[in-house]
């Protein structure tokens, strides 16, 4: 186990040059030669609270893109609480490797006894490539995980809050985009119907909308459409469907130069963190596009609403209530943007920063 603690280390390692203008309190390698294990947790920030954020296993094709993509997911986090007003900072782990392939009991546990290392500054729970019984296998070792089994006195997957938390903030976005917050009829296209795209599906298609979904994984195809009507593409050619609506629910970055240029949509709000390729650069472009974009941070923190809930005392009904107020935290986004002439990105920053500035005038770091 390795851990970060200094500017000096990160220029002089090639591998921590993503952290060299950043500023994360603390980022930890770990490696168990013996099980497998290669995963890095980072710690974003902690005035609000201990980091809660989930473990992704994803097979990453290098140490870098890892650690890239770690840091980008633990500083969402640490935004995500603060917008959703919840006293957590932010943080996120990622293991290196196809979660289909060499994922196993000795592995989780050892990722477990690494989290348990860090003594509660970092909760971690369910995110990409990992299921409750995952989680079940790491609280074995470590008592800082939540969402827990439902057998084991915790809330079970988070999914279910996720998405509805979605649904919620895409609602919000139709209402900016076309007056109403009806998706009736709308067509929607949701890339990647993993746990949390399975869910949004079956909102959606209790309101009417006309549904469009892709996947990587044809297991996950064959479930939702025969569940469901929805038209299926390949995932090459999502952005090239006529749609109104655009949910990416897989992985990050799919708002860029290239899907701008194809992108036909009013409306960007998914599940998928970090959807922007460059939140500066594509912020504008889809501002300049009139596409309303619900900022992922926001509307995806559902899961981390449940979480916390759980860590509380969890009720699944107050959870659900607080998912639905992610409606009214969109709107208030958008109304700030208008308002400021920003983009829907930089409005969702601001505001989380400014609940983070203001506690720590009162408060040292947990």
């Amino acid at each position: 186990m390795q851990e970060v603690q200094s500017i000096d280390q990160k220029i002089q390692n090639p591998i921590l040059a993503p952290m060299s203008n950043d500023d994360h309190e603390q980022v930890v390698f770990c490696q168990d030669k013996a099980t497998g294990l290669k995963a890095i947790i980072a710690i974003h920030n902690t005035v609000l609270g201990p980091a809660l954020g989930g473990t992704r296993m994803w097979p990453y094709e290098n140490e870098m893109e890892a650690l890239k993509d770690v840091l980008r997911l633990s500083r969402g986090m640490t935004y995500k609480a603060s917008i959703s007003g919840l006293n957590l900072g932010g943080g996120k782990a990622v293991i290196i490797g196809d979660s289909r392939k060499i994922k196993s009991e000795a592995l989780l546990r050892k990722f477990g006894r690494f989290v348990d290392s860090l003594s509660g500054k970092y909760i971690t729970a369910e995110d990409v490539g990992m299921t409750t019984k995952d989680i079940e296998y790491m609280s074995m070792e470590t008592d800082h995980v939540t969402g827990k089994p439902l057998h084991l006195g915790g809330s079970g997957d988070p999914s279910p809050v996720t998405a509805f938390g979605v649904y919620m903030g895409m609602k919000a976005a139709a209402k900016k985009a076309w007056g109403s917050d009806s998706l009736e009829g709308k067509a929607v296209t949701v890339q990647g119907v993993g746990h949390v795209g399975q869910y949004l599906v079956d909102y959606l298609a209790k309101e009417g909308a006309l549904i469009t979904i892709s996947d990587i994984y044809e297991d996950r195809i064959k479930l939702v459409s025969g569940q469901h009507n929805v038209n299926v593409v390949a995932p090459e050619a999502i952005f090239d469907q006529a749609m109104d609506i655009y949910a990416p629910c897989a992985l990050g970055a799919t708002v860029n130069d290239e899907t701008l240029n194809k992108l036909s949509c009013r409306v960007i709000a998914g599940a998928a963190n970090n959807q922007l390729a460059d939140e500066k650069i594509h912020g504008e472009r889809v501002r300049e596009m009139g596409i309303h974009y619900a900022p992922d941070f926001v509307i995806n923190a559902g899961g981390l609403i449940n979480c916390f809930s759980e860590i509380q005392g969890y009720s699944s009904e107050a959870a659900m209530a607080q998912a639905e107020d992610i409606y009214n935290t969109t709107m208030r986004i958008f109304d700030f943007a208008e308002a400021n002439g920003l983009t829907n990105q930089v409005a969702a920053i601001q505001l989380a920063e400014k609940r983070i500035q203001e506690v720590a005038k009162i408060n040292q770091s947990w």
